[in-house]
């Protein structure tokens, strides 16, 4: 068994690593890479492997990064199947569909701006692209291994992530490897905590916080409640960049539990989020992943999807009437990392302005619009204007979605041995700050993944 790398390996975006098994080769993820406009474009260029060689694809969720470049893999000609959690499935159709209608919205945009007159810019993939890749998808469940191909086993175990996420365990001619997908962290509203492994002969690992310790979530939710009640002393509303899958349901979990003591009564919520509407049927479907408290809450008096101030408008014309609230509004709208979607119109109407607030609950990946708010960016251009950042700004590391340092530090403790670990899905900085951790605790041997670098199980 080898591997070979291709996406995510000395970044955080683009999932996507070759495994070679028993005469079959597989690919871990095919995940789109996000970021600036430049990096952007690198998802255009042809994969760096022979599509007509690849017999199967896992899927370890359905965030773009690590799914959303399975369009294209299929409109080019894969024909296999897409292994994947049975909640991954289900939501990989509303998160690709939506990257599909981003896509055509961004080409059409292009082309009418286009000074030459040509019109010739075509969106990466469609919705048509979109349905093929539904017809190759394999649904399975947690905790079952599977037999996919002779002498190669695959296992699915949660992750911790979002629903449906899943660490992949492969089996083959005497050799296991794990890869980590992401982690969340232990204690994480709605999900149980990261699945235990016990043995591997190398790990895949994903590291986007391996430089850093997350607040803890108490001290976190309690920050959250004052950012809330400054907002509304300040007569402001409060814009949240949300990623559709996870944080948008994990935020109106806890204006659930806190809805009272927050006074969230006298605000108006709005998720304006065609793609997290459509993902809380999905959550909902699925409650039997909950964790034990998740299963408490959704059957108390005011339940997160059904708060009694809580507007969906999946509409664009409804998403429209909320900038005539001036105040008093929480606007929880994607994307998370402010690339896309309706957040961006929200910032654009709301930043000049410091009585509105900002609250940054997730990753900002470099070269993105929300890591230049995040890092103190006087101005920033949105739809070719210009536009003054004077709305007061919140990171709030605590509400996210995956492990920190002491996290993936647990979750590699539990295996027998300390294995060799590649790290992948990070930034340099996190990857060079947990190899020295980890060399030092487990005296382990820890690789930096590179692009088109090739190992020996």
């Amino acid at each position: 068994m080898k591997v070979r790398f291709h996406g995510a390996a000395g970044e955080v975006t683009g999932s996507c690593h070759e495994v070679h098994a028993n005469g079959k080769i597989l690919l871990l993820d095919c995940g789109m890479i996000q970021g600036s406009e430049e990096d952007e474009k690198r998802n255009e260029l042809e994969f760096p492997f022979e599509i007509s060689q690849i017999d199967a694809v896992v899927l370890s969720h359905a965030h773009i990064d690590h799914c959303g470049r399975l369009p294209l893999l299929v409109s080019r000609g894969y024909s296999g199947p897409i292994y994947t959690q049975e909640a991954t499935a289900d939501l990989l159709k509303i998160l690709l569909e939506d990257a599909a209608s981003l896509a055509q919205m961004d080409a059409e945009r292009d082309n009418k701006h286009r000074k030459d007159g040509h019109q010739n810019h075509q969106p990466l993939f469609t919705k048509a692209d979109v349905a093929k890749v539904l017809t190759h998808v394999k649904k399975m469940q947690y905790e079952m291994p599977q037999e996919i191909f002779p002498d190669l086993h695959v296992t699915l175990r949660d992750a911790g992530h979002i629903l449906g996420s899943a660490s992949v365990t492969l089996e083959s001619e005497g050799k296991t490897l794990l890869f980590s997908g992401d982690l969340g962290p232990k204690n994480t509203p709605i999900l149980c905590d990261p699945a235990i492994h016990r043995k591997a002969d190398l790990v895949l690992m994903e590291s986007t916080y391996g430089g850093r310790l997350h607040r803890s979530r108490e001290a976190t939710v309690t920050e959250l409640g004052e950012i809330f009640e400054q907002a509304w002393n300040d007569g402001g509303n409060v814009l949240i960049p949300a990623f559709a899958v996870g944080r948008s349901q994990e935020l109106l979990y806890w204006f659930a539990k806190y809805f009272d003591e927050w006074n969230l009564n006298r605000w108006k919520i709005f998720l304006d989020s065609p793609m997290a509407v459509k993902v809380v049927a999905v959550v909902d479907k699925h409650e039997a992943l909950f964790d034990e408290e998740a299963k408490k809450v959704w059957q108390g008096k005011i339940r997160p999807f059904n708060l009694p101030n809580l507007h969906f408008t999946p509409e664009v014309a409804q998403s429209k009437t909320i900038s005539d609230t001036k105040r008093g509004a929480i606007i929880i709208a994607g994307s998370g990392m402010c690339t896309g979607g309706r957040i961006r119109h929200h910032l654009r109407d709301h930043l000049d302005n410091r009585k509105h607030h900002v609250v940054f609950v997730g990753y900002q990946s470099q070269g993105t619009l929300g890591r230049r708010l995040v890092d103190g960016a006087k101005q920033v251009r949105i739809f070719g204007e210009e536009i003054s950042v004077n709305a007061q700004r919140h990171t709030i590391g605590g509400l996210s979605a995956h492990a920190d340092q002491a996290g993936l530090l647990e979750w590699y403790g539990h295996l027998e041995n300390n294995p060799p670990v590649v790290l992948v899905h990070g930034e340099d900085d996190a990857r060079d700050a947990m190899k020295i951790v980890m060399q030092k605790k487990y005296g382990n041997e820890v690789l930096l993944a590179r692009p088109e670098m090739e190992l020996d199980v």
